[in-house]
């Protein structure tokens, strides 16, 4: 169900403090997969991206990966890319403590300046747009995929494999 309100909090007066064109897409404040987001907005599932914190058994910072929905982060790529011999994804409970978000409305654009280290997966350079999480639930953000790399300094890699999942139920 999309709700008729206009959700305004630190990602959209953000966004518009930098004249950066985007959409909120606005529904029930619930946690959705990124399937389950671009069945409601009608949008392509391979540009409704989805941001996973991916944590360093060493010291140093945390990252955010953002994938297109129907893939996975892949652990060993991810560590390969940063020279570690593992990372791994926290709970839940973990990363909602990590981003001070609720998950579901984990956020890179939310996440700005928190000392996370930003990969996106390189399906972005073929794509004009993409819809990421807004900083809460339901809320998503259509925007440039250019205006998205500008404003994160997210490094493109390849950090992401088909979802091995039985996606059967979808």
């Amino acid at each position: 169900m999309i709700l008729n309100m206009t959700i305004q909090n630190n990602v959209t007066r953000f966004l518009e403090s930098q004249k950066i064109e985007f959409m909120a897409l606005e529904s029930e404040s619930i946690k959705r997969s990124a399937q389950e987001t671009a069945n409601l907005f009608h949008l392509d599932p391979n540009i409704v991206y989805k941001t996973i914190v991916v944590c360093r058994f060493n010291s140093g910072k945390n990252l955010l990966i953002v994938t297109p929905g129907p893939l996975e982060v892949d652990l060993k790529k991810v560590a390969a890319l940063i020279h570690e011999k593992k990372v791994r994804i926290p709970t839940q409970n973990e990363a909602e403590a990590i981003t001070k978000l609720q998950a579901g409305g984990i956020s890179p654009i939310a996440l700005l300046n928190h000392g996370f280290e930003i990969f996106i997966h390189q399906t972005i350079k073929n794509q004009s747009k993409i819809a990421i999480s807004g900083g809460q639930r339901g809320l998503t953000i259509l925007l440039s995929a250019n205006d998205f790399l500008r404003i994160t300094k997210a490094k493109i890699a390849d950090v992401a494999s088909p979802d091995q999942k039985d996606n059967s139920d979808l």
